[in-house]
């Protein structure tokens, strides 16, 4: 047993101990913003880097070989993935040993401030091979550090939760994601549009990873407002929390890990092929003009955020099964008819495919944060769903995009990535058969 987290003080205004049931509706706004926050600003960052890609090949390697240089950038960009299921370890333990409040509360400060550290490094003309390597240390910590943010959030959103309404409020964390991804695009269309080719080179590309510290101080500070979950309180009170919660959930909770990870690998595969690969499959694949992939995914985007809610109360109702089995079905009948469409030439048409995928999504992505946090007991709960999500988003998440470029060269097949996507539903839906339902039940349980 640790006394640490009952041996921080409460905020101001906290009430000590308690249950969901008793908490405030003002309480609950905070939850709500400050776990929005974190993941907001983490996606934020990955599409602000992916769309400047070309920028930071320029800036941070010789100009020798372009070509290396933007494999390069992608390189590093796919390594902040890598070295998530340890930041899942880390920030597993330390939230299901010291709470939530406390690992949440240093990762987003950690994760804002690498970002902002990445506006403030000297391009390759300067310091020379120094600034790739910091460029890589940056990245890094950013991404050992956001490995903390969806799992954290979605067990505090859930512990702070009404019991009959867990779905939708665990619906805000992916809702933020997509929120970050839209606006870090959009805010670089602008910037793209406003400077020239050279400001953009010289310090333009500085200003969206500047934004990130005060974004993350603000988070910060509203969740050192906060008090603990009242579930992890009541752990606390009766000296519950256990000191190796990851020897724990090895030894005695295995096979729901194995589930776990199992469900994840439909939202970790579709979220990256559908939401970030979209615009460069429809462009180099299809032959659609850039402008307008880039103008549909983000309508797609849009439509992704309000059909989120949609499924958090639906799961609130219907259950956290049916919902994410539904999600796999729709994705093995519709995946492949729903691609070959792409190749219409319509925008119309490539906007309706995009926003049904979208739809096809939420059905997922807008379940799984309660799901996952539902499967796990309390004194587990951060551990198991940070291992479970990151582990299965590093290997199957970050890949994807490489993936589905491999398998079109492979097969010689535009349709290659649904067939791709088609997969990772059929193992989905085995793992979440094999879970029990748990929307019902109190988190206790």
């Amino acid at each position: 047993m640790t006394h640490d987290a009952a041996a921080q003080p409460s905020p101001p205004g906290a009430r000590p101990g308690g249950s969901p049931s008793t908490v405030s509706p003002g309480t609950r706004r905070r939850v709500v913003s400050a776990s929005f926050i974190g993941n907001f600003v983490e996606w934020f960052d990955y599409a602000v880097y992916g769309y400047l890609a070309s920028t930071i090949a320029v800036v941070f390697f010789p100009d020798s070989d372009p070509q290396t240089a933007l494999l390069a950038t992608f390189g590093l960009f796919a390594i902040s993935f890598f070295v998530r299921p340890i930041g899942g370890f880390f920030w597993g333990h330390l939230g299901d040993r010291l709470g939530r409040r406390t690992a949440l509360s240093l990762s987003i400060l950690i994760m804002t401030g690498a970002t902002f550290c990445m506006a403030l490094i000297p391009g390759y003309g300067s310091i020379g091979i120094f600034a790739p390597i910091l460029l890589l240390v940056v990245r890094i910590v950013q991404g050992f550090s956001a490995a903390g943010e969806y799992a954290g959030a979605s067990a505090f959103l859930v512990e702070y939760a009404p019991s009959h309404r867990r779905g939708l409020y665990a619906a805000v964390v992916p809702a933020s994601t997509a929120a970050g991804l839209l606006f870090g695009s959009l805010f670089v269309a602008a910037l793209t549009a406003v400077l020239s080719g050279e400001q953009m080179d010289m310090w333009g590309w500085r200003i969206p990873f500047l934004l990130a510290a005060p974004m993350g101080l603000i988070g910060r500070y509203v969740r050192t407002r906060l008090e603990d979950t009242p579930v992890f309180q009541e752990l606390t009170q009766e000296d519950e929390v256990i000191h190796a919660p990851m020897r724990n959930m090895f030894r005695h909770h295995w096979a729901t890990l194995l589930r776990a990870c199992g469900a994840v690998l439909l939202n970790a595969v579709g979220f990256y092929m559908l939401l970030s690969y979209m615009p460069t499959y429809l462009s180099e694949e299809i032959g659609f003009g850039k402008t307008e992939s880039f103008l549909a995914t983000s309508l797609a985007l849009l439509s992704y955020i309000g059909f989120i809610f949609l499924t958090g109360l639906a799961s609130d109702r219907f259950g956290r099964k049916k919902l994410l089995m539904a999600a796999s079905v729709s994705f093995v009948l519709l995946t492949v008819p729903l691609f070959m469409l792409l190749d219409s030439g319509s925008f119309a048409v490539v906007l309706l495919v995009q926003v049904a995928l979208g739809a096809m999504l939420t059905l997922n992505d807008g379940t799984l944060p309660s799901f996952l946090a539902e499967q796990f007991p309390t004194r587990i709960r951060y551990s198991g769903f940070a291992v479970s999500f990151n582990l299965s988003n590093a290997v199957f998440g970050g890949t994807a995009p490489f993936m589905a470029t491999l398998l079109i060269g492979a097969f010689h097949s535009e349709l290659a990535p649904a067939w791709y996507l088609m997969a990772a539903a059929v193992v989905s839906f085995v793992a979440v058969v094999l879970c029990r339902e748990t929307h019902r039940e109190p988190l206790a349980h």
